[in-house]
Order: C-alpha cells, then sequence, then structure tokens
C-alpha cells in the first residue's frame, strides 16, 4: 500500500486478492470499539453510485501503518451500522 497527499486529500492504493490494485481517497478515520476504520472511496467512481470501502486502520509496535480486510461479518455490520448512524444525522440536519 503506498500514500500520497494532494491539497489535504489523501490516497491509497489497495491491494485485493485478486491482485489488482485500487487507487482511493481517505474520506475519513473513525474510532469505534476500540479500533480505527479508515473509509475510503475509489477514485474514477460516479459520486452517485459510489460505495465507501470500509477497511481496519492497524498501526504495529514500530509505528508502520496499514489497513486490512475486517473479516468478521458482526464487526463489519457494526461499523457499517455505525457509519450509517452519522449519514442519517447529516441528512436529517440538512433538513
Amino acid at each position: 500500500m503506498s500514500e500520497e497527499q494532494n491539497d489535504d486529500i489523501q490516497y491509497v492504493e489497495v491491494l485485493w486478492e485478486d491482485g489488482s490494485v485500487i487507487k482511493c481517497e481517505i474520506y475519513d478515520v473513525i474510532d469505534f470499539e476500540n479500533k480505527t476504520y479508515a473509509l475510503l472511496i475509489p477514485l474514477g467512481e460516479d459520486d452517485e453510485d459510489t460505495e465507501v470501502i470500509v477497511m481496519e486502520y492497524v498501526e504495529d509496535d514500530e509505528d508502520n501503518a496499514h489497513f486490512q480486510t475486517i473479516e468478521d461479518e458482526d464487526e463489519f455490520n457494526r461499523v457499517c451500522e455505525y457509519v450509517q448512524s452519522f449519514e442519517d444525522e447529516e441528512d436529517d440536519e440538512e433538513e
């Protein structure tokens, strides 16, 4: 995974299990249930159809960081519900 910064927008390249690499914008980083998660948006996606990629952000003892998939389905669902609750609050504020 590589990371670059452009006008305060950070990008990463995510290597998928099939060997493909997708460049993503780091949309947000959140803390939830004593872990850190990154919300990534693939570049080149149509804004209306964009799916947010949720990955766990992990730092090792030497301050090296990487993203990893969330293997536990229940954990993934809880994180998604938490993220959705923020989106629902933003929608309520706009009305």
